[in-house]
């Protein structure tokens, strides 16, 4: 056992003691947000550095604050404008893809086209999936 302190595991335990019988259980957790640190910061240190950021970008917060600081997450070796228009054309690949989806069709369903008509689910959907 390793007593370091520099550990992505916590341990969880529990426990009964009744009269006559007695009940012990224990299992570590891992918690992945810290591996994607560490991997990231090694990543980093190896002068990797697309693969680090690429790395943290799996992290729905990192990558929306990217998008929103205006330097989109790198995509398939892209990166800058090149990364942004691939993440536009490939949208289910985003780590917030389904919260993006729904907020995408929120604001599509019913808003009226060129021609003025109300854009059904169906539209939208073609929409959200070519990238627009």
């Amino acid at each position: 056992m390793s007593y370091s302190q520099d550990l992505c595991t916590v341990g969880r335990s529990g426990a009964f003691q009744g009269q006559v019988f007695g009940l012990s259980t224990g299992r570590t957790v891992t918690d992945e947000n810290c591996e994607r640190l560490k991997l990231s910061k090694y990543l980093y240190d190896m002068g990797m550095k697309v693969a680090s950021v690429a790395l943290l970008c799996q992290d729905v917060r990192v990558h929306k604050a990217m998008t929103m600081a205006g330097t989109p997450c790198p995509y398939q070796g892209k990166i800058g404008a090149e990364a942004s228009l691939a993440w536009q054309q490939n949208p289910q690949d985003r780590p917030d893809y389904k919260e993006a989806k729904a907020k995408f069709f929120k604001e599509c369903v019913g808003s009226p086209n060129t021609s003025g008509i109300k854009k059904s689910r169906r539209t939208c959907a073609e929409e959200f999936n070519k990238g627009s």
